[in-house]
């Protein structure tokens, strides 16, 4: 891949939804909700690492990689973008957003100043993540079949390009000389914080929807972790896939997206 396409989603995120949008389930609303809160300030993290990625590199190696960075950041400013419009309407319905603190925190704590590639690495991490829920989406459509049909189709569309743009940073992280063993290590570092923090962001939203202590809720987030579709039960194999001392982000299958992309040009047209 020479270059990615970076383009506008045609959803109207300006007309409020229920509540609990994705199929009336009031956990599979809320984690959903809670992921879309860590995007902004994730998604910036992630421009800035491949910018310092970028200029760390010889001109040679610059000039491969400077148009694929160049469609990543048009990517991700775009997805920073809308979920920054659709956590405007979830912060009219109620909810509090402290995820997105938590980020910016460690960001001035642990990454100001240090070398680009723990930046790279940290965010070809976090992209294996949201590749993985990527997969995830397009394999299993049920997941959100049922849901508002305007986030049904920002989820797919975002999922989507997640899948296009996943070898970026990883490659990026390799050409800058990023070791095998930090790779790993910041890997199992950014695992453990991305769950802790996606479990309690959902817990505040189910806190500030009044549905934290109902048995239907708590049936829901069984059936979206552990059911047949299940995120948590089905996501193993594909976390331990990233420790692999062969492993490539391109080793999955780009079909999914690349065929959701294409039958949706409408919807998400490219950008001029």
């Amino acid at each position: 891949m020479d270059t990615l396409t970076v383009r506008r989603l045609q959803v109207d995120l300006d007309s409020p939804w229920p509540r609990h949008w994705a199929g009336g389930d009031a956990f599979r609303s809320a984690w959903f909700n809670a992921l879309s809160f860590s995007f902004p300030a994730g998604e910036q993290l992630f421009i800035d690492a491949v910018r310092q990625g970028l200029a760390r590199l010889d001109a040679p190696a610059r000039g491969h990689f400077e148009p694929l960075v160049h469609g990543f950041v048009g990517q991700e400013a775009t997805h920073r973008r809308v979920h920054e419009r659709f956590n405007r309407q979830l912060e009219r319905q109620g909810y509090v957003n402290r995820w997105d603190a938590r980020i910016r925190r460690r960001i001035a704590a642990q990454l100001r100043g240090v070398d680009a590639r723990a930046w790279l690495g940290v965010t070809a991490a976090t992209e294996h993540f949201t590749a993985m829920l990527a997969d995830h989406l397009l394999a299993h459509p049920r997941l959100l079949a049922d849901a508002e049909p305007r986030l049904r189709d920002l989820w797919l569309w975002h999922a989507s390009e997640e899948s296009e743009h996943r070898s970026v940073a990883f490659d990026l992280y390799r050409a800058a000389g990023g070791s095998e063993r930090w790779r790993r290590r910041l890997y199992l570092t950014v695992s453990w914080l991305f769950a802790a923090d996606l479990a309690r962001q959902t817990w505040l939203n189910l806190w500030r929807d009044g549905h934290w202590w109902r048995p239907a809720t708590w049936a829901g987030a069984w059936r979206l972790l552990f059911g047949r579709d299940g995120v948590g039960r089905l996501g193993w194999r594909p976390w331990r896939r990233y420790l692999a001392s062969d492993f490539h982000p391109s080793q999955a299958d780009a079909a999914p997206a690349r065929d959701w992309l294409a039958a949706h040009e409408a919807l998400a047209p490219p950008v001029a």
